[in-house]
C-alpha cells in the first residue's frame, strides 16, 4: 500500500474514520484510508468469494500457466478464448449470491463510497478546527456547538501542544479518541501558537477543499493567522474564552456568537432576550383575556339561567285574575304568602305590575331580564325558569319574553332590557 499523494510506503496508523482504518503519511502528512483492493481483482475474486466461485481449480491453474507463458507463445486466438472464458467466469461470480455477501464485494462498495465522499467534499467544501490545547480546552459539547456554527461539515481537527507537559494531563488521550490529529511542539513560550501560524499559513495547500477555519485560542498573537487565512479567501472563526463563555467571532462578517460552558447552551443576544420576553408577556395577556372572557360568559349564563329556587312546601291560595298595581305592602304580602301563578294571563299581569311599580319608583331605571326575574322570584318564591316550565310556556324565561305579545326585548350591552308593549 502506498500514499495516494507521494506514493511513499512510509506511513502509520492514525485513528479510524467512518469505522475504517485511517493512515498518516510520514513523508507528506496526507491522511488516507486503506484501499478497498489491496491485491489484483482476479485474485480477490478467486480468494474472497466464500466458496461460491465457479472458477475451477483446473481453470485457476490454467490462468497461472498462461500468465507464465513467454509472450511469443501466446497467440491471438488463445488470448481471445481465454479473455472470453475469464469474462464469463467473472460475470458468473459477480452475479452469484455468494459474491454479493462476500468481503470483496463489501470492499468494492466501500471504495465507491469513498470516491463519492471525496467528490462531494470537492464540490461542497469542508471545515477545519485548529486548537491551541495549552490555552483553551474544548469538551465534546463545545465542539459540537462549534460544528453547528459552520456551514460546511467539520472534517479535520488538529490540536497543538507540548504533550510532555504534565499540566496537560490526559487531554491528549481524550482529544485523540475524539479524532484529533495531535501536533507536538517543544517547550517554550508561544511555541504552540507559532506552530499553528506556520501550519495555518499553508493549510490550503494541504487541504484544498477547506472553506472554513476555526482558530481556537485566546492568545492575541493569533490574529495574524486569522488575517492571513482571510486573505486566502477562507471563512475564519476566532474562538476565545472569557470567563464561563466562549466567544465565537466571524472575522469576515463581525458577527459574535456566545456559548455558555456552564450551561452547555448558546447565550442569546440582547435582542433575542427582549423578543422572548415580549412574546411571554403577550402570551400571558392573551391567556388572562381568555380566562376573563370565560368568567364573564359563565356569570351571564348563571344570572340568566339560574335554577336556584326557594320553593315553599305549603300550598297558597290562588291569585285573582285581575291583579291591581302592586305597591310595597301588597308585594310583601304576596311574597309572604308565596302566591302560585295558575296560567299565562296571570303571569303577564303580574309582570306588568312589577314593571309599573319599578317605573314609579325610578322612572329612569332600565329593567333587565335578570332584574325582572329577581323581582318575580321575590314575590312567588320560585325561579322564573321553573314557572315557565311548569306552565309549559317554553324552555326558559328569556325565550318566553321574546315570544310574548305583551313584552318586547331590546339588547342593552350584554343584557336584554324588558319593555311592555303599548298596544293595549
Amino acid at each position: 500500500m502506498k500514499c495516494p499523494r507521494c506514493e511513499s510506503t512510509s506511513y502509520r496508523k492514525n485513528g479510524r474514520r467512518n469505522d475504517k482504518q485511517n493512515y498518516l503519511c510520514k513523508n507528506c502528512g496526507k491522511q488516507f484510508l486503506e484501499p478497498a483492493f489491496s491485491r489484483p481483482l482476479e485474485t480477490d475474486l478467486l480468494a474472497n468469494s466464500n466458496g461460491y466461485t465457479k472458477v475451477s481449480t483446473a481453470e485457476t491453474t490454467e490462468l497461472s500457466l498462461v500468465k507464465n507463458l513467454p509472450e511469443e507463445k501466446i497467440t491471438e486466438t488463445s488470448l481471445d478464448s481465454f479473455s472470453l472464458t475469464l469474462a464469463e467466469q467473472l460475470l458468473q461470480t459477480i452475479l452469484s449470491p455468494g459474491w454479493l455477501e462476500s468481503a470483496a464485494f463489501s470492499q468494492f462498495i466501500q471504495k465507491i463510497q469513498q470516491k463519492a465522499e471525496i467528490k462531494y467534499q470537492l464540490e461542497t467544501g469542508i471545515s477545519l478546527l485548529l486548537l491551541d490545547a495549552e490555552n483553551l480546552k474544548l469538551d465534546i459539547n463545545s465542539e459540537l456547538f462549534l460544528a453547528s456554527v459552520c456551514k460546511y461539515p467539520l472534517q479535520f481537527k488538529m490540536a497543538f501542544a507540548n504533550w510532555k507537559n504534565p499540566s496537560i494531563g490526559k487531554q491528549d488521550i481524550e482529544l485523540y479518541n475524539r479524532g484529533y490529529q495531535l501536533v507536538h511542539v517543544p517547550e517554550g513560550k508561544d511555541s504552540a501558537d507559532a506552530k499553528m501560524i506556520a501550519f495555518g499559513a499553508c493549510i490550503v495547500r494541504s487541504y484544498p477543499t477547506v472553506k472554513e477555519i476555526l482558530v481556537c485560542s485566546s492568545d492575541g498573537i493569533l490574529i495574524h493567522l486569522c488575517n492571513e487565512l482571510q486573505n486566502q479567501g477562507l471563512i475564519v472563526y476566532w474562538v476565545r474564552r472569557q470567563g464561563q463563555n466562549l466567544h465565537i467571532e466571524n472575522r469576515n462578517t463581525g458577527k459574535l456568537t456566545h456559548y455558555s460552558l456552564a450551561m452547555a447552551t448558546e447565550v442569546p443576544s440582547l435582542e433575542k432576550v427582549v423578543e422572548q420576553i415580549q412574546d411571554l408577556i403577550k402570551n400571558e395577556q392573551d391567556s388572562i383575556n381568555t380566562r376573563l372572557h370565560k368568567l364573564t360568559t359563565i356569570a351571564s349564563l348563571f344570572q340568566e339561567r339560574s335554577n336556584i329556587t326557594n320553593k315553599s312546601h305549603h300550598k297558597q291560595p290562588e291569585i285573582e285574575e285581575i291583579i291591581p298595581i302592586i305597591d310595597n305592602s301588597s308585594a310583601q304580602s304576596i311574597q309572604e304568602e308565596s302566591a302560585e301563578i295558575p296560567n299565562e294571563k296571570t303571569l303577564d299581569k303580574l309582570l306588568l305590575n312589577i314593571i309599573q311599580d319599578i317605573q314609579k319608583k325610578s322612572p329612569q331605571t332600565k329593567l333587565s331580564v335578570s332584574k325582572l326575574g329577581t323581582e318575580l322570584q321575590k314575590i312567588t318564591g320560585e325561579s322564573p325558569n321553573s314557572i315557565i316550565k311548569k306552565l309549559k310556556l317554553g324552555s326558559n324565561f328569556t325565550k318566553y319574553l321574546e315570544s310574548s305579545p305583551t313584552f318586547t326585548l331590546k339588547m342593552n350591552g350584554r343584557e336584554y332590557e324588558v319593555m311592555p308593549l303599548l298596544s293595549e
